[in-house]
């Protein structure tokens, strides 16, 4: 996945297949999915419970508590997106993290639409209520709700629009997580300054507890879990230049065991920078996990961060934050063959897949059709060729600007060159994506013109923001 510069939350794209969203839906896991789903229901319900139990104020008429019991579910489903960005493995299992930073992205759309529906809705039925825009003589509470929606206004625009807008990844980071805070707390403290619904002591503690567990993952996430890594450090092996601005980069445990992941899975990692400096990025695995200890990332040079990993160098420190993904064939074992489509890039987390098959001695039937601009940008083009003889493989470059002596398919991916490199069959296997959008969304339609069921294609996307 060379999330790179971020693939998955937004993420930067360079080395992983991005935020990475396995569409597919296949690998959702329906009863703890279903769990994770009530428990969320749950957490965004809790306060209207709450506001809505024991002594009820008197009705303001239909609009006026419609009005309110969107507000009250726009804060908690601002509170439970701290929950949802956390890393929490057991949450993410059913769905793969990757459909979990997609959710996020969205319902901060919906939670936002919430919250304007309650100001718009308020100052429809009562005007009075929304007092002067004047700071100075507003009350104290209806200022701090203006500035609890003018951050979620800034965070989510500048998530969608970040590189509209360009706005450099790591100062993103910063400004994403600083602007949740602001709008968590200073929306916690408009509802508590308005007192309505919250007229009992009970209640008022029971909001202030609401809102300090809306806050502990995000005290998880930068306080707890970077002392963590910073417990266990890794150490720079080598720094490996890779064809087309790409270089490989493997750490080895400094002092620790490590971790096991799956093949197709990424990380989080942090190089020149602690822990808790926010200057972590995602990326696929390239190594193979039958290989344990040793981690390797295949990173190409899209960006500020990116440009500069190749002048890294052995014995330097680093921090890796994983596993996550629910990327790759060992969530298939019994699928009769594999069939890989990769653009550019995208190619990091498959050729992990691949040495972890030859590493097995799989013998099953592979085909992987891999598209690039130029030759000399093919990456891992050499072991590719020695995989082919450990593996029965079948490997399709396609070029779009192919030198005068090229016999190979050239141009874009489309149907036709799919339907001539999958064999007969073929519609039985499991088929993993990973490259530019436009490419996947081509990649998809192929198979699925080859009878391939939707259940059977794994795509990871190379950007969500």
């Amino acid at each position: 996945m060379n999330r790179g510069h971020g693939w998955a939350i937004q993420l930067g794209g360079s080395g992983v297949c991005a935020d990475s969203i396995d569409r597919s839906g296949a690998d959702v896991k329906s009863g703890p999915a279903l769990f994770w789903l009530g428990v969320y229901s749950l957490l965004v319900l809790a306060p209207l419970v709450l506001a809505f139990s024991g002594t009820v104020p008197a009705s303001g008429g239909f609009a006026w508590d419609f009005a309110m019991a969107l507000g009250f579910a726009g804060v908690a489903m601002v509170g439970v997106q701290f929950v949802l960005t956390a890393r929490f493995k057991r949450l993410a299992a059913p769905f793969g993290i990757d459909i979990v930073y997609y959710v996020h992205r969205y319902l901060a759309v919906v939670l936002l639409v919430l919250v304007l529906g309650h100001v718009i809705i308020v100052g429809w039925v009562d005007p009075d209520s929304v007092g002067p825009l004047d700071p100075r003589v507003a009350p104290g509470y209806m200022t701090v709700g203006r500035i609890a929606l003018a951050a979620l206004l800034l965070v989510t625009l500048t998530s969608l629009w970040r590189k509209r807008l360009r706005i450099e990844y790591d100062v993103w980071r910063h400004l994403h997580a600083g602007l949740a805070v602001l709008a968590l707390v200073a929306a916690v403290a408009h509802v508590a300054g308005s007192g309505h619904s919250l007229d009992t002591p009970f209640k008022r503690i029971a909001w202030l507890v609401l809102a300090l567990v809306w806050l502990l993952p995000f005290i998880h996430v930068r306080m707890l879990r970077p002392l963590r890594l910073l417990r266990r450090p890794y150490r720079i092996e080598s720094v490996q230049p890779e064809h087309g601005r790409a270089v490989t980069i493997t750490v080895v445990p400094d002092g620790h065991a490590g971790f096991d992941y799956r093949a197709g899975q990424f990380a989080w990692l942090t190089v020149r920078a602690s822990p808790f400096a926010l200057r972590e990025h995602p990326f696929s695995f390239s190594s193979s996990p039958s290989q344990p200890g040793r981690l390797a990332f295949t990173i190409k040079a899209l960006g500020d961060f990116t440009a500069g990993l190749g002048d890294l160098r052995p014995g330097e420190r680093a921090h890796v934050d994983g596993p996550y993904g629910a990327f790759g064939y060992g969530r298939h074992p019994h699928a009769p063959g594999y069939g890989f489509i990769a653009g550019g890039v995208g190619i990091a987390p498959i050729i992990s897949m691949l040495h972890d098959l030859a590493d097995r001695g799989d013998r099953r039937p592979l085909a992987l059709i891999y598209c690039n601009r130029v030759w000399d940008n093919v990456i891992f083009r050499e072991q590719l060729d020695a995989l082919a003889a450990r593996l029965d493989l079948r490997v399709c470059h396609v070029l779009g600007e192919p030198p005068e002596q090229w016999t190979g398919e050239r141009g874009l991916l489309d149907d036709g060159i799919v339907a001539r490199h999958l064999p007969e069959g073929a519609a039985r296997w499991h088929y993993f994506v990973c490259g530019p959008t436009p490419m996947i969304r081509i990649a998809e339609r192929a198979l699925s013109a080859r009878a391939v069921p939707l259940r059977r294609i794994h795509s990871e996307l190379f950007d969500l923001a």
